[in-house]
């Protein structure tokens, strides 16, 4: 009772000494030359500014939650809202598409097709894979918001691992996050699913928001061919110095004929390395380690057949997708996707049929035969135009 009485006290006597000073007359100029003793007028708002400023100082000098064992805590003033309306107000909010009121419908039927397809019997073979350490190691975590997401290479991970760096706190903006962080894994922030303990793991797993992004899995062959053995733009000596070198020893017959010539790989020769099904491919992916997941398929990588994703992105309709799943974690006044340009997301059929152009009948067969079960799970149609 005491101290509460010294509080009233001391916030009576801090009112006083504020009318006091707020009654002063000051000098003012009038026309530029005369000064006159004008009194300051107590306007309500000034009244109303005053009894909020003594509020706040006597909140904060004299706390008055003890807690259980007499020890104070604070948490602070709290903040007054902002009206949206107010012309002053300097709320933060980043520039994102206008959300496709129909897209979660779309998100649902994709859920739907992949939770139907992974049942399917026929193709159970290909569609389950166990949640082991490699899943988990694609598997990156974000505490903060509780967001977990999946990593598959070639359909624009680079700009989504942005965005768990800033959710992160790590950086503002995406546009701030350097290009070489990002691929930095021990120094970016991002942790890894596999990082935890089995019952950390379980509870993500169970409660976190859950995404991946998927392609056409025959384009994205083609975009990691590109990237790592034609442009290779990250400048990644060992594959086109080691691996290459090693499928070009294994599958190139004019090797073992004694007249090779230096040259690149060919995409022919790449196919021939993932139609494969003996033991040769299965020695050059242990040499080759976690190098191999640019051209792994989804279900290998993610097992979406095992864990319950919440939503699934597809590199083609992306510019609806990144918002749409921003906004379905919860995040989408805190972050953007990076802008792109839109041609970027389409699917080439040209380009496509370009590099097949090559390739036989029967390793084309062969290799859909491979992913046939990442066209199944996405709804991907089947690429009869390669195929017949």
């Amino acid at each position: 009772m005491r101290h509460h009485w010294l509080l009233l006290r001391i916030c009576h006597w801090a009112l006083l000494i504020l009318v006091f000073v707020g009654t002063l007359s000051f000098f003012r100029l009038v026309d530029g030359k005369k000064k006159s003793l004008l009194p300051v007028v107590v306007t309500a708002a000034r009244w109303e500014r005053w009894f909020a400023h003594c509020d706040v100082m006597c909140v904060c000098l004299f706390p008055t939650d003890y807690g259980d064992r007499g020890v104070q805590s604070w948490t602070g003033p709290r903040p007054k809202p902002v009206k949206a309306s107010d012309p002053k107000a300097h709320v933060f909010q980043p520039t994102l598409p206008p959300l496709d009121p129909e897209w979660h419908s779309v998100n649902e039927k994709r859920i739907e097709l992949l939770t139907s397809m992974c049942r399917n019997s026929s193709i159970n073979n290909l569609t389950h894979v166990s949640i082991s350490k490699f899943v988990l190691d694609r598997i990156f975590v974000c505490d903060k918001h509780k967001i977990l997401f999946c990593q598959t290479p070639k359909v624009g991970n680079t700009q989504w691992k942005k965005v768990l760096i800033v959710l992160n706190g790590k950086f503002p903006t995406v546009d701030d996050v350097p290009e070489k962080l990002v691929h930095d894994h021990s120094g970016n922030g991002l942790h890894r699913l596999s990082s935890l303990t089995p019952q950390e793991i379980s509870h993500r797993l169970n409660t976190y928001f859950k995404f991946l992004i998927v392609r056409d899995p025959f384009e994205r062959l083609i975009s990691a061919f590109k990237d790592k053995f034609e442009q290779n733009p990250r400048d990644e000596p060992w594959y086109n110095e080691d691996i290459a070198p090693m499928i070009i020893g294994t599958y190139r017959k004019s090797y073992w004929d004694g007249v090779l010539t230096p040259s690149e790989l060919h995409f022919e020769e790449f196919v021939h390395y993932l139609v494969d099904v003996g033991v040769r491919r299965r020695i050059l992916d242990q040499l080759f380690t976690n190098r191999i997941i640019h051209w792994m398929t989804y279900t290998e990588l993610c097992a979406p057949c095992e864990i319950q994703y919440s939503a699934v992105g597809h590199h083609e309709t992306l510019e609806k997708d990144a918002p749409y799943i921003l906004h379905a974690a919860g995040v989408e006044g805190l972050v953007s996707y990076p802008g792109f340009p839109p041609d970027i997301t389409r699917y080439n059929r040209t380009k496509v049929e370009q590099y097949f152009s090559g390739i036989s009948k029967q390793d084309i067969r062969r290799l859909f035969a491979r992913y046939q079960s990442d066209f199944h799970l996405f709804g991907y149609p089947r690429p009869d135009f390669l195929l017949n």
